[in-house]
């Protein structure tokens, strides 16, 4: 994988990207990172190479109280860009998501929702769960 570098703009690129990479920024906050699709540590917290991964991957906070295990809503964000390039959504997700409060069209679970294939995703955490004043998980 090419070398890493932050940038004082919060923004993580990849050298020389390659058409298997992938580009996922977190609204609000503006933050963009980049990973080569399928080479992503994983971090133990919901699906491989969800955005819940791929945020504790670059250490963007996103509430995750059931450690992503689909058995609750904190990690609820909104998918603005990029809709063809993740999972379907399972059954699962979709019977917890009826809980979650502000449910949109684009409303994911960031835990189950998976990156399935290179190219540029942008979610946006909703103002009333971004919880910086958090536990640990």
């Amino acid at each position: 994988m090419s070398e890493e570098k932050t940038q004082g703009t919060g923004v993580t690129t990849v050298d020389a990207p390659s058409e298997n990479t992938v580009e996922v920024t977190f609204l609000p906050e503006g933050k963009t990172v980049t990973f080569e699709h399928g080479k992503l540590p994983y971090q133990d917290h919901g699906k491989e190479e969800s955005l819940l991964d791929v945020a504790l991957n670059f250490g963007i906070h996103l509430d995750h109280a059931c450690g992503g295990n689909c058995a609750c809503t904190t990690c609820h964000v909104w998918v603005k860009e990029g809709a063809d390039l993740i999972s379907e959504m399972e059954d699962d997700e979709a019977d917890k998501l009826d809980m979650a409060a502000d449910l949109q069209l684009n409303s994911r679970l960031g835990c189950q929702t998976v990156i399935k294939k290179p190219g540029k995703v942008v979610v946006e955490i909703p103002a009333w769960n971004r919880n910086y004043v958090s536990e640990e998980h």
